[in-house]
């Protein structure tokens, strides 16, 4: 740590010891010391010869040092940076007296201004730098940090220019225009629009020209795809006059035009997402994507985070210096949405960080109608930036020039550190929530100031003129063109018959198409010629010569080397093989989750340590493959991982992303991701996603939390062929099904229910020939039955199919037949259809489940399934997915059994 970043006047006594130290032994102190007591010269240069008076001296110019130090740590507290409120009080306050100075010392020159890079100087000079740096517009949060050389440099850049702006004249003009584009682009939304929700962004306007600033800059920097995310505040004004989405777009949403596309159910206009090439001013080529996001705040930022990484991995090789994702958060929502924590925590993991993320928080200083002091307990919104030590600029709303300062200060240290920067942007929210809602319900004296307080750019304008600038006397003209612009694109909204949607199949999904239903009446062919498969299963089994692997690690992959020779292929081996098949055909595989190196039931093992060291070793990055496996073991986050890998997919339509829980029933921890992207974005915003999500399920007597994936709230969300989702139960089955997602030319998110006590089970094995013929298949009909003699046709899904067919050899009946539903959407209508029609002789038709009445498919197959009169034969409703006793699962799983084979049905 820089040598005074922790001295505080409590240090001083310390401080004081160590000089005199020094004195007798200039060795005995650390070199940082050493050649700041040197440098200072106290007797000779300063003080006089006089050894009496050398203690006072060095007494006071440590007490600088630790006013120095105070303004540093704590000068944000006692800022300009409220517009509309008077700050808080905090103590004890930067007042000279404690610091063990007085008015006495203000005209002594004091050695201690060479800490701030002024050299020696008189101190009232050095509080007259300190209160510029730390005090004025900006406050900066910084000195938590804990690497001496970050603290360093953020010293030197904002002490050296006071953290005070010193814009060129084409530089404020450029600003200056921004912030009239922000400003009379909501009045004018406000005049021809009354009443219609925009959320604007009025009394915050100055983030238009900050964000301008930060893009431009970072574009020199190297900076070649921004991938944004924000709430609803303010996106309207971001999409026109930082995305260039044209005004007449927007104001033909406003019109109520219906959308081009009659298959598009749409969104309102201030949630919608947007893509853009620009040319910088510097003449660079710039990609700026802004995320479609719901109304749930922050949803968005591990979305954002998703696609960044995405975009450095496969357009970047790698490089994050290139791809910078900016979010702009509210400070209601920073600091009470959980999801904020779960992103910054990912920040600087190997398998999710982006280089760093610029954050803009909008601080309304208020919520929908709570006061800021209800809804933090923090001091400041931005806090959770200290769990990842990430520097803190809190900046003045009205100051628009320190704030586009701040911006490249912060893409600086961005693009050097390569770690997250906040930018608190204190401003106000000139309306309500919305702009039909009233605040002075319950914001009566803030709203009073607000009514009075001029807007940012009329502030601008006169700070402009105070320093005698003429582009004061431009702003009128820029002004006016500009509303001249905004009234053409009106006229010409008014003659638009439909509104625009932008396709986003460019890019990386040139070759794609969207779906129509025809498209699910049989999966496509997916499988391999048996040379490669042969040559993909040695070579996925084979463990390096001359590293030695844990003993039980060995038996693993000398098991599945014997699996070859006997012609039997276990779960893992089937969904090993799938992955090593598609990358072998270019496709890299990314995977992410808890534990999923190993997996959670141990039977992956994608991944293996050498013995006694904790080298690594991946068998499938070692097949000669043109793509990677990506595995990742995740942080325990449901939330911010799910959405990350959606976001990942979302931007790599050919690469076979996967999220696996750690068991299935933990996804609830990202249902907001499932509710609002993963079953809806297509329709909502016209994006696919091929997200697969691997959800243990099955019930085997491990209680509540460990037995239910929850299938009916997946089914429940089923639509207009909006998912996939499957319930395999063979390796073969699961081999086929993960291929299909990328041998189609569309893309549906894959639900994937698998098993546990499959993974090993003797009888859930495939056969060579399963995987290098055929494609999957959405529905598995009895193998073992003569049709003629079968009475009862048993439909089913998931692992309760090999309980039921070891009861019947047990009972020894041969009338039932065993169909499994291996696709339960979209539903396998035909194949259903043809196995009704093939067993003539059955009288009874069942649906079995081992779930509860109330859940798994039995109310999606019964609506689903007209042709035939279902029977349902499974567990009774519960509130509770099953039951933590071993006893009664087993007595309801009897139950299930005794009534599938007796002769009689109740139900």
């Amino acid at each position: 740590m820089d040598k005074f970043s922790y001295v505080g006047t409590s240090d001083v006594n310390a401080i004081e010891s160590l000089y005199q130290q020094y004195l007798q032994n200039p060795e005995s102190v650390d070199s940082t010391w050493k050649d700041f007591f040197k440098g200072f010269e106290f007797a000779q240069t300063t003080y006089g010869s006089g050894d009496a008076a050398i203690p006072e001296n060095v007494s006071k110019e440590f007490k600088v040092i630790g006013l120095i130090n105070g303004y540093r740590q704590r000068g944000h507290l006692f800022t300009k940076t409220n517009p509309v409120r008077q700050r808080r009080k905090y103590e004890p306050t930067l007042d000279l007296e404690n610091f063990g100075l007085s008015e006495k010392d203000l005209d002594t020159v004091f050695h201690a201004g060479n800490e701030i890079g002024i050299g020696a100087a008189k101190l009232k000079d050095i509080i007259e730098h300190l209160k510029k740096t730390y005090c004025d517009s900006i406050g900066v949060e910084y000195l938590f940090m804990r690497e001496p050389a970050v603290v360093k440099w953020l010293q030197e850049r904002m002490e050296k220019s006071k953290n005070t702006p010193s814009f060129s004249k084409e530089e404020k003009r450029t600003i200056l225009k921004k912030l009239t584009q922000a400003v009379v682009f909501e009045n004018f939304l406000a005049t021809k629009y009354v009443g219609q929700k925009r959320f604007s962004l009025e009394g915050g306007e100055a983030l238009i020209p900050a964000m301008n600033t930060l893009m431009e800059y970072g574009a020199n920097t190297g900076i070649a795809d921004y991938v944004i995310g924000m709430a609803h505040r303010g996106r309207l004004n971001v999409l026109t006059n930082i995305m260039n989405k044209t005004y007449k777009d927007v104001f033909t949403e406003f019109e109520g035009r219906p959308s081009e596309d009659s298959l598009f159910d749409g969104d309102v206009k201030y949630h919608m997402g947007y893509s853009s090439n620009q040319t910088s001013d510097g003449g660079k080529q710039v990609h700026m994507s802004l995320t479609p996001n719901p109304s749930h705040l922050e949803t968005v930022d591990p979305i954002v985070e998703g696609i960044a990484r995405a975009k450095i991995d496969n357009l970047h090789n790698g490089d994050s210096s290139k791809v910078c994702p900016v979010l702009i958060h509210g400070d209601a929502a920073i600091a009470g949405q959980g999801i904020v924590y779960e992103v910054v925590q990912m920040s600087q993991l190997d398998g999710y960080k982006t280089g760093g993320t610029i954050h803009f928080v909008v601080n309304n200083q208020v919520g929908f109608t709570t006061n800021f002091m209800d809804g933090r307990s923090s001091t400041y919104c931005t806090d959770v930036a200290k769990v990842v030590l990430s520097p803190v600029f809190h900046v003045n709303g009205d100051d628009v020039e320190a704030l586009c300062f701040i911006s490249k200060l912060a893409m600086d240290f961005r693009q050097t550190f390569h770690r997250d920067v906040f930018i608190d942007v204190l401003c106000y929210r000139k309306y309500g929530h919305n702009e039909g809602d009233e605040p002075r319900f319950t914001q009566p004296l803030l709203y009073k100031e607000i009514a009075k307080h001029p807007n940012p750019k009329d502030i601008y304008v006169r700070r402009l003129e105070l320093d005698g600038s003429d582009l004061a006397a431009e702003a009128k003209s820029i002004e006016a063109a500009f509303k001249a612009e905004l009234e053409e694109n009106l006229d010409q909204a008014k003659k638009t018959e439909t509104v625009k949607i932008t396709s986003f199949l460019q890019g990386n999904w040139n070759g794609i198409r969207m779906a129509k239903d025809d498209d699910f009446d049989v999966s496509p062919d997916t499988a391999v010629s048996e040379k490669l498969f042969k040559e993909l299963a040695e070579k996925t089994t084979t463990l390096p010569k001359g590293k030695t692997f844990f003993n039980k690690i060995q038996k693993v992959y000398d098991d599945r080397k014997a699996m070859i020779a006997n012609d039997n292929y276990d779960w893992a081996m089937g969904e090993l093989l799938a992955y090593a098949s598609l990358m072998k055909e270019g496709h890299h595989v990314r995977f992410s989750g808890q534990d999923v190196e190993r997996g959670t039931f141990s039977h992956r093992h994608a991944v293996v340590k050498v013995e006694d060291s904790e080298e690594e070793y991946t068998p499938l990055n070692n097949i000669d493959a043109k793509a990677e496996l990506r595995i990742y073991n995740s942080l325990l986050s449901e939330y911010g991982v799910l959405g990350f890998e959606y976001g990942y997919a979302f931007a790599a339509p050919n690469i076979l992303t996967i999220w696996e829980a750690q068991f299935g029933d933990f996804f609830n921890g990202a249902q907001i991701i499932i509710d609002q992207y993963l079953s809806a974005a297509e329709y909502k915003w016209r994006r696919m996603n091929g997200l697969v999500m691997l959800l243990p399920h099955g019930y085997e007597g491990q209680g509540p939390e460990h037995s239910s994936a929850r299938m009916e709230r997946f089914l429940q969300l089923c639509a207009e062929n909006n998912l996939q989702v499957v319930n395999t139960t063979t390796p073969a089955q699961q081999f086929h099904v993960i291929r299909r997602q990328l041998k189609r030319d569309f893309r549906k998110p894959l639900i994937c229910f698998t098993p546990k006590k499959l993974l090993r089970y003797p009888s859930c094995v495939s056969k060579l020939t399963d995987f290098t013929k055929g494609r999957f298949q959405e529905v598995l009909d009895d193998p073992n039955t003569d049709v003629k003699q079968v009475k009862r046709v048993a439909f089913c899904s998931g692992k309760v199919y090999y309980d039921l067919i070891e009861r019947r050899e047990k009972e020894g009946v041969n009338d039932i037949a065993f169909v499994r539903l291996e696709q339960l959407y979209p539903f396998p209508h035909k194949q259903v259809a043809e196995i009704v029609a093939k067993y003539k002789n059955a009288k009874d038709y069942l649906w079995i489940q081992e779930e509860p009445e109330n859940a798994g498919a039995w109310r999606h197959v019964t609506h689903t399934i007209k042709d035939v009169k279902l029977k349902y034969v499974g567990r009774d409703e519960a509130a509770s997915p099953a039951t933590g006793y071993a006893k009664r699962h087993n007595a309801e799983t009897e139950d299930i059994m005794t009534t599938v084979f007796s002769k009689i049905l109740v139900k």
